[in-house]
């Protein structure tokens, strides 16, 4: 390490946000531009070169962070990216969408705030960019073997980039209009603007990938046509079926799936529409669900002018610190975090009566009211106890003009003919059923990602398209040099 003393003598510092009331009246990153360089080769400097890492375990892509963050603090950029691209295909994506949980695992962590790992990345990747350090890598020579990849979320660009760089000739189908899956349409450009997507996609095309848009599978090409005319067929069309929330008073207008609401607003900022019919502009707005979907559903809302914005929560408020008895060291605990959208809400004050930011804790929907028209115009809740049972006397009501559900993920939707058509065996949850290897039960055909592991992080996502590339690339030559950083069964660490 290049300071020894770095982790006691320079204090965490992160990358700065824009002031609240300049940055929720345009759609730009959240993050000052520019404003990381300067700090973080001091912050990479408080990485203690710790004997053993826990920030390799704690990242499923098994990023070698100690070897990045001494290059950095030496300034040597170009290596830096080498060291960080060789274990992650997209570090300006996870960079600002992961929530790191490699710095809960950081060593300094014990006592001590976690090395910048995330912002540390991000700077590598930014700076790898502008410098010209990550040139497309097409193949020496192609192996005359042919795969399509089903998806174009994180996992299957992943998967697609691998196997295009080991020679493959490789076809990426989506359904949408535009590639990137979740991260196109799902994630809000204030959080990564859609240039990070644009610059992967190009690199793609020129190392020879090729593209296939607005095709389903399943519904706009067979599924076993398409098994039929490949070597190889990789599904990772993730996670995208939602779960629902069966109260009295759902079937009223006015209330929609969070990736309903989401698309059409990223709509708009790529050009494709003036207004979002689904604008939250002056509307009172709930969004029923705690997590990173229900935060991206906030933020958006703010943007778009609404009069309030609740957030319900039906876990109760977490503490500041880690619960060392229940979610001991390295893993990532479930402690009170305020990204940039809460941290937006709670400056605005769009929602007076919430308990922290904009959201209510422990609060769970009981029911939804409208007018005559069908519209819905209230939202009836409750408090609840650790066992999520209603507490008595706790009721209230909050205005909503406009409820969007964020609750999550139950696995890939079934409706496209995808899965009826391979035949593809299934897993008591909904996700596809798979080997050791990835394979799935019809020959020749792999899943990896959300569709199979269920709904998960972006770090997941890239490990599952680097490792079932590796064994899409086994089954095809029989052996393979790519890396495969995680196996099926793999899991986040818990105590």
């Amino acid at each position: 390490m290049a300071d020894p003393k770095g982790f006691m003598t320079t204090p965490r510092q992160e990358w700065p946000r824009r002031p609240v009331e300049q940055r929720v009246r345009d759609w730009d990153e959240v993050y000052v531009p520019g404003a990381l360089l300067p700090i973080i080769s001091k912050q990479a400097d408080r990485c203690m070169d710790c004997g053993i890492p826990f920030c390799h375990q704690a990242c499923p892509l098994g990023n070698l962070i100690p070897e990045w963050n001494d290059l950095v603090s030496r300034e040597d950029w170009r290596t830096a990216s080498d060291r960080l691209h060789a274990t992650n295909n997209f570090p300006e994506f996870t960079g600002r969408l992961c929530p790191a949980p490699c710095e809960a695992g950081c060593v300094l962590a014990i006592n001590q705030p976690a090395v910048t790992i995330k912002n540390v990345e991000c700077a590598i990747a930014d700076r790898a960019w502008e410098e010209g350090f990550t040139p497309p890598r097409p193949p020496e020579r192609l192996s005359g073997k042919t795969v399509a990849v089903i998806g174009s979320g994180p996992t299957g660009l992943a998967a697609a980039q691998q196997l295009t760089r080991a020679g493959h000739t490789v076809a990426v189908y989506e359904k949408d209009d535009r590639i990137g899956g979740l991260m196109r349409y799902g994630i809000p450009a204030f959080k990564m603007e859609k240039r990070h997507l644009e610059r992967r996609i190009e690199q793609m095309r020129t190392e020879g990938t090729k593209f296939r848009t607005s095709t389903a599978v399943g519904r706009d090409v067979s599924a076993t046509e398409l098994r039929s005319r490949y070597d190889a067929v990789v599904i990772a069309t993730g996670a995208t079926a939602w779960r629902e929330l069966p109260v009295p008073g759902r079937a009223l207008n006015g209330i929609h799936q969070a990736m309903e609401y989401l698309p059409l607003a990223n709509r708009v900022c790529e050009g494709d529409l003036e207004v979002s019919p689904l604008s939250a502009a002056g509307k009172h707005v709930v969004i029923v669900g705690g997590g990173d979907t229900g935060a991206d559903c906030l933020g958006t809302a703010v943007r778009e002018g609404a009069a309030s914005v609740t957030q319900l929560d039906i876990y109760a408020q977490p503490g500041a610190e880690r619960d060392e008895d229940s979610e001991p060291w390295p893993t990532y605990p479930k402690i009170y975090r305020l990204s940039a959208a809460h941290e937006e809400a709670r400056d605005l004050r769009t929602a007076p009566a919430a308990d922290a930011d904009a959201r209510l804790f422990a609060a769970s929907t009981l029911r939804f009211e409208g007018d005559e028209r069908g519209n819905v115009r209230s939202l009836h809740l409750v408090e609840v106890d650790e066992r999520r049972l209603p507490v008595p006397g706790t009721g209230r009501t909050l205005p909503a003009d406009l409820v969007l559900l964020a609750l999550g993920f139950s696995g890939p939707d079934q409706e496209d003919g995808l899965i009826e058509q391979l035949g593809l065996a299934l897993q008591p949850r909904g996700t596809i059923a798979r080997d050791d290897g990835f394979a799935t039960n019809v020959p020749g055909v792999f899943a990896a990602g959300d569709a199979a592991r269920g709904q998960s992080l972006i770090v997941w996502a890239i490990a599952e398209g680097r490792a079932v590339a590796a064994a899409v690339d086994r089954y095809l030559t029989g052996s393979s040099r790519l890396p495969a950083p995680i196996a099926p069964t793999d899991r986040p660490m818990v105590a």
